[in-house]
C-alpha cells in the first residue's frame, strides 16, 4: 500500500480543517466510523462534527478534567451542552498518559511512572500523537468506542488539530496491544 502523509510545516490550530478533511477521507476508504477527537472547550469538537455529520459516525469528544481548573481548561457545562446537541458524545476524565495519582507521587517525590515514559516517548513525535494515543484509552475505558477496532483519533498541539492517526483501540489495562497503524498529518516540527 502506498499513501501520503501530510507534515505540517507549522504546527497548531492553523492545520485543524486540512487535518479533519485528510481523516474524514481516510475514514471513508477506510469504513471507519468511530472518531475520537480532542477538544478542550469544544471548538474542535463542533467543527469535527461539521465534516463527519453523517449519522454513521461515532463521535467521541475527549475533554480535559477538573484537574485543570486553575489553568481554565475544563469545559464548561454549555461547552459540552453544545457537543452533546451535535449528537458528540463527551467524555471528560483523568489523562491515561499521566496527570494521575502517580504523577503527584513522582511531582513531589521525584522519579518517573511508566505512564509517564509513555508520554514522553509519543511525545517525540509530537504533542497530538500522544494525545491521539491518550484520548483512545480514555474514550475505551469510558465505553464510548468498541474495543479491538480500527479507529480515527484526532488531536493537536495547544489548540485545534494538526495530528490524525489510524490505530486500534484499545482500553488502558491492554495498553501493550495498541497499534498504530496510520499517521495521516503531523506536524514535521513536534
Amino acid at each position: 500500500m502506498k499513501k501520503t502523509v501530510i507534515y505540517y510545516g507549522e504546527k497548531g490550530s492553523v492545520n485543524t480543517g486540512e487535518t479533519l478533511k485528510l481523516a474524514y477521507d481516510r475514514a471513508k476508504e477506510l469504513g471507519i466510523t468511530d472518531i475520537v477527537v480532542a477538544t478542550t472547550h469544544g471548538s474542535t469538537g463542533l467543527k469535527t462534527a461539521e465534516i463527519f455529520k453523517e449519522p454513521v459516525f461515532n463521535l467521541v469528544a475527549v475533554s480535559i478534567c477538573e484537574g485543570w481548573k486553575e489553568e481554565g481548561w475544563p469545559m464548561t457545562p454549555e461547552e459540552k451542552r453544545k457537543l452533546l446537541e451535535k449528537k458528540i458524545k463527551v467524555h471528560t476524565g483523568i489523562h491515561a498518559l499521566g496527570d494521575d495519582v502517580s504523577s503527584a507521587f513522582t511531582g513531589k517525590m521525584g522519579g518517573i511512572s511508566t505512564n509517564e515514559v509513555v508520554r514522553e516517548t509519543l511525545y517525540r513525535f509530537c504533542q497530538g500523537m500522544k494525545v491521539c494515543v491518550e484520548i483512545t484509552l480514555m474514550a475505551a475505558d469510558a465505553g464510548l468506542i468498541p474495543l479491538g477496532k480500527e479507529i480515527i483519533a484526532i488531536a493537536g498541539t495547544s489548540e485545534g488539530a494538526d495530528t490524525a492517526i489510524v490505530l486500534d483501540s484499545v482500553c488502558s489495562r491492554k495498553f501493550l496491544d495498541l497499534k498504530i497503524k496510520e499517521i495521516i498529518a503531523k506536524p514535521r516540527e513536534g
